[in-house]
């Protein structure tokens, strides 16, 4: 088992956590994040109805984030900005492995790319709920984005009242759409229906993989997802 390196940076909104098996990993993925902040800032101040928009737009030619967010928006259904976390975090990835990297793990306000050449375990972070940080997943197929959208404590726009809907697909960018899709239909009193709502349409979405959803205390799963490991808060 190699030597990991773990690290984090913020810029603006921007929140990253990096774990890397090559200490200039770190380098290169802040140089990355400053450098596609900087075009997609410049891209919005040309289309503010990129920023505002809840339903999908045209995607740009150019710049490439701005093209994936739009994109992976397109496939969820959802506005552009739904993406951002998560096709940040994947153009993050593959500028470290462009550079040399063998592992490559950006997490990104909760979402995460992830490559790696060995398992990469991983959190579930739900704000206060009783469940969060006290399971996670343990990643071993790479490449794989992971997201998670909640209607109670992440400070992104949701229209359900979820703990947590959690997404599996290959690229964050998707997964991160995808999970607000899904966190919007959850909600209601009859919890077992809302979970199976938001599964039903988690699977609908051509990408996903797989899909994790708590509410109300109860947890429903489709698809495939990771191995569910116990976490050890003391660690």
């Amino acid at each position: 088992m190699k030597n990991l390196f773990k690290n984090s940076f913020q810029l603006k909104e921007t929140r990253c956590t990096v774990i890397t098996d090559w200490p200039l990993g770190f380098q290169i993925a802040e140089r990355s994040i400053r450098f596609h902040r900087q075009q997609l800032e410049q891209y919005i101040e040309s289309d503010l109805r990129f920023l505002h928009a809840l339903e999908p737009v045209s995607a740009p030619d150019k710049p490439l984030i701005a093209n994936l967010m739009a994109k992976a928006a397109e496939t969820a259904n959802v506005g552009p900005m739904a993406a951002v976390a998560g096709v940040l975090a994947d153009l993050v990835v593959e500028d470290m492995l462009n550079e040399g990297c063998s592992v490559a793990v950006v997490e990104n306000g909760g979402e995460i790319s992830a490559m790696s050449d060995e398992a990469i375990d991983v959190a579930l972070a739900a704000g206060d709920e009783p469940l969060s940080k006290r399971f996670g997943f343990r990643l071993t197929e790479f490449p794989i984005g992971v997201a998670t959208s909640s209607g109670r404590f992440s400070h992104a726009l949701s229209f359900g009242d979820a703990e947590a809907a959690t997404i599996f697909c290959e690229h964050a960018g998707l997964a991160d759409a995808a999970a607000t899709a899904v966190g919007n239909v959850i909600k209601g009193v009859n919890h077992r229906r809302a979970i199976r709502r938001g599964l039903d349409k988690a699977m609908s979405i051509m990408g996903v993989n797989g899909a994790l959803v708590i509410y109300g205390g109860q947890v429903g799963t489709a698809g495939q997802i990771p191995k569910i490991i116990k976490i050890d808060r003391a660690r």
